[in-house]
């Protein structure tokens, strides 16, 4: 069972805060008692989430920075660590979707999303582990997805980039156990939230449409924090059917390899009368 006062009077940095995924779990945070730095690099619309959060007063508190950026990344959080005496968890939520033909796909559409969700997440915890090590505590969540230990037709970059998420915070996580460090992996499937018209670019393509079966963003990030607070490695959101899927995948099962071949498809069909898929 979860900690219910896990992050209470704990500092938080959660990246890519302004919307989506980043913002739910802000907020949460805020509720559940922590002090919360809602990073973002449009100083607008960090501005605006912070006061969408006036109710918490000063526990909410905005933090600029790009994360594709390793020097804004390093004072960023090293700023906050002591402004605030001590940096208990970070979030590295930043990140941009991308559902593509892999042969459509350009190496600048490569570098973006590979700057933007892999090196935006090194940067983060190569900047914070040195603090949490000497203070011997903290806890790093990186975002990564389904698509991060699921491969999706058609997300052959997206895909890349969470698998390497997946990967170097589990290898962190046990690297680490022995240090008073926790490392835990977000891996969300279908979020309620803008993602599903944002490109490679993280800018809005065409209208919003989200799937029918998106789990509702307040409702991922309360799991979230409860599975964070437990300590667990990778966290599946939601849960149900999601973790059977992986499960199915990593066994082998018929019935998971038919569903990724049957995507394929689908998704192929789409693209070649013009349209996208996502």
């Amino acid at each position: 069972m979860a900690d219910s006062d896990y992050y209470r009077d704990r500092v938080c940095i959660v990246t890519g805060a302004n919307s989506g995924i980043g913002y739910a779990i802000s907020e949460e945070l805020a509720k559940r008692g922590a002090v919360v730095y809602m990073a973002g690099r449009s100083p607008e619309k960090i501005a605006k989430a912070v006061a969408r959060l006036s109710a918490y007063g000063d526990r909410v508190r905005p933090l600029v920075v790009d994360v594709t950026k390793q020097e804004e990344v390093r004072k960023g959080i090293e700023d906050t660590a002591a402004e605030a005496g001590r940096l208990d968890i970070l979030f590295n939520n930043a990140g941009v979707g991308g559902t593509i033909p892999f042969e459509k796909a350009t190496l600048e559409d490569w570098k973006t999303i590979i700057d933007t969700n892999i090196w935006s997440v090194v940067y983060g915890v190569h900047a914070a582990v040195p603090i949490m090590l000497e203070q011997g505590f903290g806890h790093v969540v990186n975002t990564s997805s389904i698509a991060g230990i699921v491969p999706p037709p058609f997300q052959a970059l997206y895909s890349l980039t969470k698998y390497g998420v997946t990967g170097l915070t589990e290898c962190l996580k046990y690297e680490y156990a022995e240090k008073g460090l926790y490392f835990s992996t977000i891996c969300p499937a279908n979020i309620a939230t803008a993602i599903f018209n944002k490109g490679i670019d993280g800018q809005a393509h065409g209208e919003l449409r989200i799937p029918d079966d998106a789990y509702p963003v307040d409702k991922a990030a309360s799991l979230i924090l409860d599975r964070v607070a437990e300590h667990k490695g990778i966290i599946v959101v939601p849960e149900d059917p999601y973790t059977d899927l992986w499960k199915g995948y990593v066994l082998g099962s018929p019935e998971v390899e038919e569903r990724l071949l049957q995507m394929a498809r689908e998704r192929r069909e789409a693209f070649e009368k013009g349209g996208t898929y996502f």
